[in-house]
């Protein structure tokens, strides 16, 4: 019964290194760095309840009750918080699941960080400009183009018609 106790014991090692690299590479990985800063206060006095409870809270729209989840016009969608371009319209699409869905974001525009609440495991989307919460990204997106669903909050977004850029 050696040869079982002896392998339980070498295994370890050889995954060890592996792991160890990809929390490396994880911590490498280059996050925006927040620009807009304020106190809670400073942003409860510009924000309205709801939009602080979304935004700075990590709260949720109720499906199929925002603004922008069945809008579909040519424009940019900025941060509700900061104004921060965020998404384009040409990425926008009906997903059918409650909210609005972008299959990609502007480069440089999202932070992503892990969110363990409420029993799940998703990844949390935030402005990187501001860092107020917009919603979560998952891999169930159109195959066709980036296969992600920026599931977002419309009560995070403020559209600005006409500027895609």
């Amino acid at each position: 019964m050696k040869p079982p106790t002896l392998f339980f014991t070498i295994l370890p090692a050889f995954l060890l290194p592996n792991c160890q690299n990809n929390k490396n590479m994880a911590a490498k990985k280059k996050q925006p760095v927040i620009k807009v800063r304020k106190s809670e206060e400073e942003w409860r006095q510009i924000l309205t309840p709801w939009q602080y409870y979304i935004l700075r809270e990590k709260g949720t729209d109720p499906p199929g009750k925002g603004e922008y989840t069945y809008f579909f016009e040519k424009g940019l969608y900025r941060c509700a918080a900061c104004g921060a371009p965020l998404f384009r319209s040409d990425n926008k699409y009906e997903s059918h699941c409650g909210w609005p869905s972008f299959d990609d974001a502007i480069e440089g525009a999202i932070i992503y960080r892990p969110d363990y609440s409420h029993n799940m495991v998703r990844t949390e989307i935030l402005c990187a400009n501001c860092g107020s919460h917009l919603g979560h990204i998952f891999d169930d997106g159109p195959r066709e183009t980036t296969g992600k669903r920026y599931c977002v909050n419309s009560t995070s977004l403020k559209f600005d018609p006409g500027k895609e850029k």
